[in-house]
């Protein structure tokens, strides 16, 4: 019988069936050849252990397919946070970390490398009889660890270096603000985090759209974050629908764009390679290394700015020769007395476009975007109303035509669009 850990050291691996299986969902073991079975079976009991009342599961012909499915209702908060809080530890990182943390147990208490090493060996490590020792340099290298997460201080008094515990932050009345932040922002799970510290069973908000799968990209927006603070490049590896293999690309990233629609988060990014600003879906992206400092960051960034006029979703056509390929969108909708409130909603919704008023009971919609695509699922909610439809790109409208007439032939209706 093979065994399996709930405690996972490469996070990126578990990410991948996570993905996979329980979001892109419906896949069998048997659609799944990247690793073995007997590598799939262990990762699958470790999900489990994490998300097991919340999995279901269907039989078809294929086999058994297992997802993920979640009443927002019934929940407050995000189950994929688990995955995070797993990680595995060697017997000397634990040891370690009690130890150092037991001796500084207060602010107050500071001490060199050499006053830590000696206070372990003789108060905490002589009395085993084969103990774990450490050397200078482990717990040198250990306070610096924690010196990076700010949890452990420096001050120098002379040409000694003392260390001391960082002094604690009063938490206990921002629940509800941890509470919204951990389901609603990127990197979420450090709300997560925090919120286990107050030990408080904090139930403030109730979510009618949740969006929890966003949750594993964490660690790679927290990287993403990283960079564009630091005004640096990355190299990431992205991994497309049409390829098998991951590509490695190196980019500027600029922007995280997230749809308030479905959740679906994206990255908007330059390429020096190619000369030109490319969006990218965050749960395509993996092993986000970065790089140096950027010159021109803050230049990209305002040109990325200064395009959002002319974007509608996350499509950004543009390079920076300053050529611009831009697609005219114009329909018109005639609404009945009464409905003024569809008036009202094409105002709301509109983000990029303009709405003109012919008469009382006609308006027209028009904007230039670079990808007019992403226009069209909003423009559907408007069937039935549209009285007039114009786009530059043509292979497009006589899509969404033909789309209509399908639809017509499938409800048995005789009419033309």
């Amino acid at each position: 019988m093979s065994s399996y850990s709930e405690l996972i050291k490469n996070f990126e691996k578990i990410r991948a069936y996570m993905r996979e299986f329980y979001v892109y969902g419906f896949k069998n073991r048997d659609d799944y050849d990247a690793k073995s079975s007997r590598s799939y079976d262990n990762e699958r009991r470790r999900i489990e252990s994490w998300l097991g009342e919340h999995m279901s599961f269907v039989r078809t012909p294929e086999g058994k397919n297992v997802f993920i499915s979640i009443d927002s209702r019934t929940i407050r908060h995000n189950p994929f946070y688990k995955a995070w809080k797993s990680k595995s530890f060697t017997d000397g990182d634990i040891t370690l970390h009690f130890i150092i943390f037991d001796i500084l147990y207060s602010p107050s208490v500071k001490m060199t490398v050499a006053e830590l090493l000696k206070r372990m060996d003789e108060e905490y490590l002589s009395g085993f009889d084969n103990p774990i020792t450490f050397d200078e340099s482990t717990i040198r290298k250990k306070l610096k660890e924690y010196c990076d997460e700010g949890i452990i201080k420096t001050e120098k008094e002379g040409r000694k270096i003392y260390y001391r515990r960082a002094e604690n932050t009063d938490v206990a009345d921002l629940n509800e603000i941890l509470h919204y932040f951990s389901e609603v922002a990127p990197c979420g799970a450090i709300g997560s985090f925090v919120l286990d510290k107050t030990q408080a069973d904090t139930d403030a908000f109730t979510f009618k759209h949740h969006y929890i799968t966003g949750a594993i990209d964490t660690g790679i927006l927290a990287y993403l974050f990283t960079a564009m603070r630091e005004k640096r490049a990355v190299t990431v590896y992205n991994l497309s629908r049409k390829a098998n293999t991951p590509k490695k690309i190196l980019m500027i990233p600029l922007r995280l764009l997230i749809s308030a629609q479905n959740g679906r988060q994206h990255l908007v990014a330059y390429l020096p390679e190619l000369n030109q600003f490319q969006s990218y879906r965050v749960d395509y992206l993996s092993n986000v290394k970065i790089e140096d400092v950027y010159p021109g960051f803050n230049e990209l960034r305002c040109e990325l700015d200064k395009m959002r006029s002319k974007t509608w979703g996350v499509s950004v056509k543009h390079n920076k020769s300053g050529t611009d390929h831009l697609e005219h969108v114009e329909f018109t909708v005639c609404v009945n007395k009464g409905e003024e409130h569809i008036i009202r909603r094409l105002e709301r919704e509109k983000r990029v476009g303009t709405v003109e008023k012919i008469d009382d009971c006609t308006c027209r919609f028009y904007a230039d975007v670079y990808d007019s695509s992403e226009v069209i699922p909003w423009i559907r909610t408007f069937i039935c109303r549209i009285t007039k439809l114009n786009f530059s790109n043509r292979t497009l409208e006589n899509q969404f035509k033909n789309d209509i007439k399908d639809m017509y032939r499938i409800y048995g209706i005789d009419e033309g669009v």
